[in-house]
């Protein structure tokens, strides 16, 4: 088994939510991947995470702080993983975590964070009242939601 390494021991803060591999369409002229399409990969592992919690429909309506730490490259993999930092009545914010896993090295590192808030919407897209946390239906522990990349 190959052993993941993280810069300065870093762990990914959160449970993975999604992973797909960065692919030349995604690639800007310098051969890096668009830092618009890991925004994208993050708004969408965000928006499953808030739609479990709210028990239905998410829409985004804010993304703070976003830190672009290291490039991505075609041919990594990226993993996001979220952690719900909080949750209001209508309003669920989680900060999302991107991390690459480079090539044969089996190298994990941080290319991006930041803080995205959703808001609980009904069929007509009027906001909705988050369920409480003790009616939402968690993944089991050994679903494959909770575990780990393999290298």
């Amino acid at each position: 088994m190959i052993k993941l390494m993280t810069a300065e021991s870093e762990r990914p803060r959160g449970e993975l939510a999604t992973r797909t591999l960065a692919m030349p369409a995604d690639a800007n002229p310098s051969g890096d991947i668009f830092g618009g399409w890991v925004l994208s990969q993050m708004d969408i592992s965000g928006g499953i995470t808030a739609g479990m919690h709210a028990a239905g429909r998410v829409a985004t309506v804010a993304v703070d702080a976003m830190t672009f730490h290291r490039p991505v490259y075609v041919g990594d993999v990226l993993c996001t993983y979220a952690d719900i930092i909080r949750v209001g009545r209508s309003s669920i914010a989680i900060h999302i975590e991107a991390w690459a896993l480079r090539g044969r090295q089996s190298e994990r590192v941080k290319v991006t964070e930041g803080t995205f808030t959703f808001v609980a919407i009904d069929d007509s897209g009027k906001p909705r009242p988050v369920p409480p946390e003790e009616t939402v239906s968690a993944a089991p522990e050994n679903s494959p939601e909770k575990q780990e990349p393999a290298a």
